[in-house]
């Protein structure tokens, strides 16, 4: 039973929300718990107070309390994605295996002169020329997995912070690395293997820990250094980086590609491919990189050129592990378009900083509450009785909160929410 309400709760969706108690008074706890139920369990908006409705709670509980608790109650977003990021690792990644995260951005539009930190970014669904919307600008930090239940690499989202311009925080670069080094503190001895895309490559990477990696998508106009070379012995300062390598075209009519075979999308496929080690200084410092030159569709050059610092993986995982950057990108489609991330009309700076994180985390426990004890292998055959059409449908979907109006998979996707009002 939810402490202080009368909506009951099962007892494996406690289970998991008890591992975020430390991080909030007793009040605040009851509160967080309330919020969080009837976020996974709104059919609607999910604004704060239809949270409040979607727990049942907006009789026995003002709409204050529900308001306190993004803007003025002790908890910080940082620590609730850390927690959930923990809770990710510990359940659903094997011990001792690298921690493999991806990271993107996303705009949430928003509307008024007064919310906090929103303002005109770049939006690649925007209409019009300009490509611009006005709104706040999320990066978000996802935990890639693996689950039996679905046969392609899942994205967990765990982290989100704002994009604030006239601070630090507007760089989006300076805002993942920093997520990226707290979520290494966070994992003691795990190594973190960060993803993303080009956009996330710059002079703000020099230095990364020695447990963090980070591959991303190589610009063409790349500035790319050998090797240092030996020490001569003679007086002087020793040259950090050797010569200007040539273009990426030029390296690629020089280098003898190989066939790889690479599991991405779902799909097996072999493409020919070639890796080169050498120094992006500008970017990566001192810290040597291994270029991969894909060659997929073309007969010469190349088609798709990464970049990585991680120096103990083969050509195909490399691949492979671009490939799964995708996964964020349905993550974050789903948080937007099906659990209504972002639709609380906050204003003032701690609840705009606050709310998102919030229904970051609850995606996450969604998550972990289906693949733990929500997933049964007969979800799948009662859809496919009920909608024979879907015969190629072999799993749910990456979000399994899905309502029965946005389901696309499988019966599986909108049990967990259901089961918050059907199971005591």
């Amino acid at each position: 039973m939810l402490p202080g309400a009368t909506l009951p709760a099962p007892a494996s969706l406690m289970t998991l929300l008890a591992a975020f108690s430390p991080l909030f008074t007793a009040p605040s706890f009851r509160t967080f718990c309330g919020l969080a139920c009837g976020y996974l369990a709104q059919p609607g908006r999910r604004t704060v107070c239809g949270m409040l409705a979607g727990a049942g709670l907006s009789r026995l509980w003002p709409h204050d309390r529900a308001h306190y608790f993004f803007a003025r109650a002790r908890w910080k977003p940082d620590e609730l994605g850390l927690a959930a990021a923990r809770l990710v690792v510990s359940l659903l990644v094997p011990a001792g295996e690298p921690v493999a995260v991806v990271i993107d951005d996303t705009l949430l539009k928003r509307r008024g002169k007064k919310v906090w930190a929103a303002s005109w970014f770049h939006d690649g669904s925007a209409m019009g020329p300009a490509r611009t919307a006005y709104g706040d600008n999320w990066v978000v930090l996802a935990v890639i997995v693996r689950l039996p239940l679905v046969s392609r690499p899942v994205a967990v989202p765990v982290m989100a912070k704002l994009v604030i311009k006239g601070s630090n925080s507007r760089s989006r670069l300076w805002l993942a690395r920093r997520m990226a080094e707290m979520l290494a503190g966070a994992l003691p001895g795990r190594a973190i293997r960060v993803t993303a895309d080009s956009a996330y490559a710059g002079g703000e990477l020099k230095g990364l820990p020695a447990g963090v990696t980070w591959t991303t998508r190589l610009r063409k106009d790349a500035a790319l250094h050998g090797l240092p070379p030996q020490r001569t012995g003679k007086k002087g300062r020793p040259r950090v980086k050797g010569d200007r390598l040539p273009s990426l075209a030029r390296l690629a009519a020089a280098t003898a590609f190989s066939q790889v075979t690479v599991t991405r999308y779902g799909k097996e496929a072999t493409i020919q491919a070639a890796a080169i080690t050498c120094l992006w200084h500008s970017v990566f410092g001192s810290r040597p990189v291994t270029v991969v030159l894909v060659r997929d569709k073309s007969a010469s050059g190349f088609d798709l050129a990464l970049v990585t610092t991680d120096a103990t993986v083969t050509i195909a995982q490399v691949v492979e592990r671009y490939a799964a950057r995708w996964a964020i990108e349905v993550a974050i489609e789903d948080a937007k378009q099906v659990l209504g991330c972002g639709q609380a009309r906050n204003r003032v700076a701690a609840a705009v900083e606050r709310t998102v994180p919030f229904q970051i985390a609850c995606q996450a426990i969604a998550t972990l509450w289906y693949a733990t004890a929500g997933h049964d292998p007969a979800d799948v055959e009662d859809r496919r009785t009920a909608a024979p059409w879907y015969s190629s449908k072999a799993g749910p979907s990456a979000w399994p909160g899905q309502t029965p109006q946005h389901n696309r998979e499988s019966r599986a996707n909108w049990i967990i929410c259901t089961r918050i009002c059907r199971y005591g």
